[in-house]
């Protein structure tokens, strides 16, 4: 049983299935929740690890690469530019894709493969029985498998199931915003995102050849964090909320803000180690073990490679126990490591006076040594050998 349909759960079950595992995904949310979220960058090594289960083809066709990312300050100085992943043999690209499409596309790719995927089932409990989980869910159903995944997402019951004593997401103080503009005026930026590090709040946008913009911007919020709250802020009061952060900033902020119909506002969580990763026949995977900050980007590309790695050590052991024992040795170095990472780029959006004034200072010379291949190989290399034995 996989617990979450998001990204690391049918994805799970596509690798389970290609090691000869029968696997059912339960989903929490009814009916379609393909345009849920904005977009999101899926990491060259992201897509590498989905080319390991033959599911990259769907997803690469709904993103467009961004393999570049050029920082700039709010007075408009160019501070550097960083690669966004690094090309894999074939050219392929770090992408920026919108999260409903590749929901979506990983959804088709499952049930393609004869993989259920049962919506509506949101996890209550879960307990040992007959050699096996049974779950129960909200709606009065119950399932039973050998083992049970948590895929179920930042705020994951699994989670709290196998350790009521594990941590909660820490909030991180800051607000993710985002949509979409349409803009004939502004030049194309193909395959870069433009990062700007504005005075008071931080703006990154990409411009299609079409004219359609992407973009998002992270600023501190001390008010409500509720999604039901943020939810009540009307599209008009948060553009004006960030054409006054933006305002004697430099760059085209103000203009693509103004030109959007539709911002979506999301609180920016990360993940305190989490203590316990399975116990028994329970386990959990992506942001249910270890939730980063977007500032990574690397979220979707954790999951996704979590989700394989596990699969495969079920593959290769005798026992689920040794199974989810060796994934957390494997994996448990790299995530926390991302999520450390994720948290100090995110401390740069958005400091005070002389924060700032030392960011723009030391920022062109850390490019520059960030710029080297084997600066951030590290991050993006990460490769999934599904022939390799797990020993």
């Amino acid at each position: 049983m996989v617990i979450g349909g998001g990204i690391g759960g049918p994805v799970a079950a596509m690798a389970l299935q290609k090691a000869g595992i029968d696997a059912t995904v339960f989903e929490a949310h009814e009916g379609n929740a393909e345009f849920v979220g904005s977009f999101l960058n899926t990491a060259s090594n992201g897509l590498d690890a989905l080319r390991t289960i033959d599911a990259h083809r769907d997803v690469l066709a709904h993103g467009f690469p961004t393999p570049r990312m050029v920082m700039w300050s709010g007075s408009g100085k160019r501070l550097g530019e960083v690669a966004n992943g690094i090309r894999l043999q074939d050219g392929t690209a770090s992408i920026t894709v919108e999260r409903g499409h590749l929901h979506a596309a990983l959804h088709r790719q499952a049930i393609r493969r004869g993989i259920s995927i049962e919506q509506g089932k949101r996890l209550v409990s879960a307990a040992r029985s007959n050699g096996g989980v049974t779950a129960q869910f909200a709606d009065g159903t119950e399932a039973h498998g050998d083992f049970l995944i948590g895929a179920d997402g930042l705020h994951s019951r699994t989670r709290h199931l196998l350790d009521p004593a594990a941590p909660s997401p820490r909030y991180t103080g800051q607000l993710s915003l985002g949509g979409r503009a349409r803009l004939t005026n502004l030049m194309p930026t193909p395959e870069v995102f433009h990062m700007i590090f504005g005075r008071r709040a931080f703006f990154g946008y990409s411009v299609r050849e079409q004219g359609d913009v992407y973009w998002f911007a992270n600023i501190a919020w001390a008010g409500g964090t509720r999604r039901a709250t943020l939810g009540t802020i009307a599209c008009a009061e948060w553009k004006q909320t960030l054409i006054d952060l933006f305002f004697d900033d430099a760059g085209p902020a103000r203009e693509i803000v103004n030109a959007s119909d539709e911002i979506a506002a999301f609180p920016v969580y990360d993940m305190p180690a989490v203590p316990t990763w399975h116990r028994n026949d329970m386990v959990i995977i992506g942001d249910a073990a270890h939730a980063t900050s977007p500032s990574s980007g690397q979220g979707a590309s954790l999951a996704i490679e979590d989700a394989i790695v596990l699969a495969k050590c079920i593959r290769d052991r005798t026992n689920v126990t040794e199974a989810f024992t060796t994934y957390e040795r494997l994996r448990r170095r790299r995530v926390e490591r991302v999520v450390a990472y994720s948290a100090r780029v995110g401390q740069t959006k958005t400091p005070g006076a002389i924060g700032r004034w030392l960011r723009d200072l030391a920022m062109p010379l850390a490019l520059k040594l960030f710029a080297s291949p084997n600066a951030h190989a590290w991050l993006y290399g990460y490769h999934i050998d599904w022939s390799e034995p797990v020993v």
